[in-house]
């Protein structure tokens, strides 16, 4: 059973539309795949009905929240959730608005260092879904102000560079929260250089947190083993997924990459159905 549970499309900022990325996932052989876009769940209805052309392959209904910790980000997974579900389509509404406001002021301060691309542009990349920092660095890149996507981010748009923007973000524990409770498993996104992760684990686990990102695009095997050790010892589940978005070669990995093994998939699957039918 090869498995794919961190996969962004159109809706966000992947480059693939969710029935090309259902189609694509189903000609690398893959068994299950989860739709995983930032702050959006509008991917999810036409994945789901792409799906119906290929019935060999599972698509589960997830989410990717960005929330804030000292010192950085840390991305909170949501599977097998309600993507109708009123608060976390509000909620949702809010986080994507934010993300809007946030590009329009980075656009700002990029102007002010001399770099002039057009907004417009920005929004055809986004195709209608959520605004992220991605369509800014594709604006740049064709504009020849970078060469490559991780370079605009490195130079000017990422945490320490001079247009960075800070956003409305949630809490950790709130997004777990709000993920819980739109009969969702939340997971803790590619963990590994989270700092202080030992004592952040057990705070999202009381919350509700189900499990770790535990193989992740090209994590090192100690890595893995280190995860692997926490995730065994606060009782959660190994997940796992490439982070794909498609855009080049310094962003996320390809689909199926990350060889997250049959068992932890069939853990995974078999944990979603005991939370359907009310199983603690």
């Amino acid at each position: 059973m090869k498995a794919d549970l961190h996969l962004h499309t159109t809706a966000s900022d992947g480059r693939l539309r969710p029935q090309e990325i259902v189609r694509k996932a189903s000609e690398l052989g893959l068994d299950v795949i989860a739709i995983t876009d930032h702050d959006s769940v509008e991917g999810i209805p036409p994945a789901l009905e792409a799906a119906k052309s290929f019935p060999q392959l599972l698509v589960i209904p997830g989410v990717e929240i960005n929330t804030d910790v000292l010192q950085g980000e840390a991305h909170i997974l949501g599977y097998f959730l309600d993507y109708h579900d009123p608060e976390l389509d509000h909620s949702l509404k809010e986080l994507r608005n934010a993300r809007y406001e946030r590009g329009r002021k980075m656009m700002a301060k990029l102007a002010d260092i001399g770099i002039e691309i057009d907004w417009e542009r920005v929004l055809e990349l986004a195709t209608g879904g959520a605004i992220g920092r991605p369509h800014i660095a594709q604006a740049m890149v064709e504009r020849g102000y970078s060469s490559s996507l991780q370079e605009a981010f490195t130079k000017y748009i990422g945490r320490n560079g001079p247009a960075y923007v800070e956003r409305k973000k949630l809490a950790p524990l709130d997004a777990v929260e709000l993920i819980f409770n739109a009969g969702g498993l939340p997971f803790l996104a590619h963990p590994a250089d989270i700092k202080h992760l030992e004592a952040f684990v057990p705070q999202l686990k009381k919350a509700g947190m189900a499990g770790l990102e535990v193989y992740y695009a090209n994590y090192s095997p100690s890595k893995i083993a280190r995860l692997q050790a926490l995730a065994k010892k606060y009782d959660l589940i190994s997940s796992g997924g490439s982070d794909y978005h498609g855009l080049d070669n310094t962003i996320g990995a390809n689909i199926g990459s990350a060889d997250l093994p049959p068992e932890l998939v069939r853990q995974f699957i078999s944990l979603a159905e005991q939370r359907r039918m009310g199983i603690p």
